[in-house]
């Protein structure tokens, strides 16, 4: 029996925006467009987070501007 290998598909990378902690202990980051705030604290330490930019591979998000929703429920 001989098993061969298919070769991988090339995932398309590009430059995404991404928010990256501040803490040099910690490696925590996300991407900029599944933030939700505007300037957005690290989930892991809670230091702040500054803007940046990383290859990744291309993602998107069908969620649209995660931003601009309204946090909380409201009450009618």
């Amino acid at each position: 029996m001989n098993y061969r290998k298919k070769p991988l598909e090339e995932i398309p990378e590009e430059n995404t925006a991404i928010w990256a902690c501040t803490n040099d202990g910690c490696n925590g980051w996300m991407r900029d467009n599944f933030a939700f705030e505007h300037a957005p604290s690290c989930r892991l330490c809670d230091s702040p987070m500054v803007r940046s930019t990383k290859m990744l591979p291309l993602l998107l998000n069908s969620n649209g501007d995660l931003k601009s929703l309204k946090k909380g429920i409201s009450i009618t």
